[in-house]
């Protein structure tokens, strides 16, 4: 099994930030089947202020570009991650087409 953390930022306003809250206690179905499919067995996201958190444990088979691939074809993700664009401010240093940005590992026990 494969772990990542990545990171995001949301923008610094609190009525977006609740929302944002909101449709994550209720994502669509077509989301969560989306992310299954793609090999990702587990995902967590956690907030505080305005920084997100994300922990995805995968297949040994996932990869990051094949889920672009697929999200790239299926329209409902499109919409969703459209909604999403509501709310998320991408960090100052990540790439132009980058939302989530993948952490480095300094550290194990």
């Amino acid at each position: 099994m494969k772990r990542f953390a990545l990171t995001l930022d949301l923008k610094n306003d609190p009525q977006l930030i609740e929302q944002y809250k909101e449709h994550h206690r209720h994502v669509w179905p077509e989301i969560i089947e989306s992310i299954k499919a793609s090999g990702i067995i587990n995902m967590e996201i956690y907030h505080i202020d305005t920084r997100l958190f994300m922990i995805i444990e995968a297949s040994d088979d996932f990869s990051f570009e094949k889920k672009a691939k697929m999200d790239a074809d299926n329209p409902k993700v499109q919409e969703w991650e459209e909604l999403m664009d509501t709310y998320q401010q991408r960090l100052p240093f990540a790439k132009a087409d980058e939302k989530w940005v993948l952490m480095e590992k300094i550290f194990g026990l």
